[in-house]
């Protein structure tokens, strides 16, 4: 096969990994509009669409089926919201598998780049089952408000505050460079084979966990399924990895939220 052939093979690679990638995210954001509706944008005050997802009254035993759509729609949140941020490590990931395992055939390259998918993700469903969890203790405790926020502004403000400090630790900016760095991740964790694919996906993903855990805590200041809410965290999340001034932006961050929470304890109650 001539050089040039090979170079289409590549970028023909390429757009099928991106249109999956793409398909992923818009199916994941129609979820998240066609359950929230208007409901969860704070500017249109409507009803909720998805079977059950008000959140029960205070001191209700939740049930299997709101257990379960909880769980659904933090997972669907997280693949709306860093998959976005992680794609160019999974293309990068996709062209170097295609060229290291070349006698292994196309279909064989084509498993490993979604087993990689599939690691990054499962970090990030765990997250979503603990994110449940936490959202459960909040609402037995009275802490949430009906927009799935939490209620008391000194908490809120707490939160704000803890999210902004974290900014500005080391292992913020550890993890933040290898989640910024694809090629050196790649080169620093390589393993073969497709279990080899799946443990780098969860290497990465325990990466941009640390590096955007507390960031996705947030949710709980501004609501759950706030749209606009959900929408500024992604793009602050983009911005940090993808941007060339992205570590910038995560110390402006950093600042902005402790200004904010700041101003949310100085109010009070």
């Amino acid at each position: 096969m001539t050089g040039t052939a090979i170079e289409a093979l590549f970028r023909r690679g390429d757009v099928v990994v991106v249109a999956a990638l793409i398909a992923l995210m818009l199916l994941a954001w129609l979820a998240l509009l066609g359950g929230a509706g208007t409901g969860m944008n704070p500017f249109a005050m409507s009803t909720w669409r998805w079977p059950a997802a008000l959140p029960p009254e205070p001191m209700t035993a939740w049930s299997l089926s709101y257990w379960l759509i909880a769980f659904f729609m933090w997972a669907v949140m997280m693949v709306a919201m860093m998959l976005p941020g992680a794609s160019p490590m999974v293309l990068l990931y996709a062209r170097v598998v295609r060229q290291a395992e070349a006698h292994g055939g196309a279909l064989h390259a084509r498993v490993a780049i979604a087993a990689f998918a599939s690691g990054y993700l499962t970090i990030w469903i765990l997250f979503s089952a603990l994110a449940v969890c936490l959202q459960w203790g909040l609402e037995r405790v009275g802490a949430m408000s009906a927009m799935m926020s939490i209620s008391p502004t000194l908490l809120s403000g707490g939160v704000s505050i803890a999210a902004g400090l974290y900014q500005l630790t080391r292992i913020k900016r550890t993890c933040l460079a290898h989640c910024r760095g694809p090629a050196a991740f790649l080169a620093a964790h390589w393993r073969p084979g497709l279990s080899g694919a799946f443990c780098m996906g969860l290497a990465h993903g325990t990466y941009c966990l640390a590096c955007c855990a507390v960031l996705m805590l947030l949710l709980f200041v501004g609501g759950v399924m706030n749209l606009v809410w959900i929408a500024g965290l992604t793009l602050i999340v983009a911005v940090e990895k993808l941007a060339p001034f992205g570590a910038g932006a995560a110390t402006a961050t950093g600042a902005i939220l402790i200004a904010g929470g700041c101003a949310l304890v100085l109010a009070g109650p």
